[in-house]
């Protein structure tokens, strides 16, 4: 297939770029940072300008930036409101008939995510016409980004819309809390940082099967949403605790209360998921793998 792939260079892009080319497939990647293969260019500019027809299309492309920026910059973070609107023109104008949204679990109601009781999200927690409120202005651009893809559908665009959860990798930047967990425990920090009370909780996926389930969900037809996720609940104490002791010791944990943390829970069902795509990369052998690296 010819493939057009927006943010071909982050994280969940260059995988996907990888894997594409893997299958064969003819892929058109654009960027802000070029590599010798992916182009350079800024997706807003492209989806305004262009218009070529591609087979399957990938929007990875977006301000993220982790916690600090989801809460620091939320202006910053809303223009993704922008690049997934003309997502969506471009998609229509151009006629490619099949195409990817990567929402997120940010899109979720956050009094859905609150301490106490964990409540694994599914799918049907998200009500269009009552949503509640999302996670910050990132979940917000994620959840009108859903909503513009029925109108895409209806103009004739097979969409699959997926909400990843905690997403991680061996190459993935300081930014996010794993390779930050990843670094300390390498550097053999003692006091371990953890920002917050560590006692909130996330549902982790590898990279690897974030990007194989993407693909089967491509493959067979998903319309989605679909959650990306294990279902499998994880404290940030606990994921330190797994980290330390994969790194051969056992430091003292170092909260700090005032750092940007989120929502306290976030895990999702997987049963949808689980029908197309069974994740393989436990968080041990994860971890194991980032140590390595």
């Amino acid at each position: 297939m010819r493939v057009l792939l927006t943010g071909a260079s982050g994280f969940v892009g260059r995988h996907l770029h990888r894997a594409l080319l893997e299958r064969g497939d003819d892929v058109f990647g654009i960027d802000l940072n070029q590599t010798s293969i992916v182009h350079d260019g800024d997706a807003l500019d492209f989806f305004r300008q262009d218009d070529t027809r591609y087979d399957l299309a990938i929007h990875c492309a977006a301000i993220v930036g982790g916690r600090a920026s989801i809460d620091g910059s939320p202006l910053g973070v809303a223009t993704n409101l922008a690049l997934d609107a003309w997502y969506m023109r471009w998609l229509v104008r151009t006629g490619t008939p099949r195409a990817v949204y990567f929402s997120s679990s940010a899109a979720y109601p956050v009094a859905l995510q609150q301490p106490g009781e964990i409540h694994q999200l599914t799918e049907t927690d998200i009500d269009y016409a009552n949503s509640g409120r999302p996670d910050a202005t990132y979940g917000l651009a994620k959840l009108t980004g859903e909503q513009l893809c029925h109108y895409a559908a209806a103009d004739g665009v097979q969409m699959t819309v997926l909400r990843p959860f905690s997403g991680y990798g061996e190459d993935q930047a300081l930014d996010y809390p794993f390779p930050s967990f990843i670094a300390r425990a390498k550097r053999r920090d003692d006091p371990f940082e953890i920002w917050g009370s560590g006692d909130s909780t996330r549902d982790w996926i590898h990279i690897d099967d974030l990007v194989g389930a993407t693909i089967e969900a491509v493959e067979w037809g998903i319309s989605g949403p679909i959650n990306l996720g294990w279902g499998r609940t994880t404290s940030f104490n606990d994921l330190a605790h797994l980290v330390t002791k994969q790194a051969g010791y056992t430091p003292q944990l170092k909260h700090l209360p005032a750092a940007p943390q989120g929502v306290h829970h976030r895990v999702c069902d997987p049963t949808r998921m689980l029908d197309v795509y069974r994740p393989r990369v436990t968080l041990e052998e994860g971890i194991q793998r980032a140590l390595n690296t």
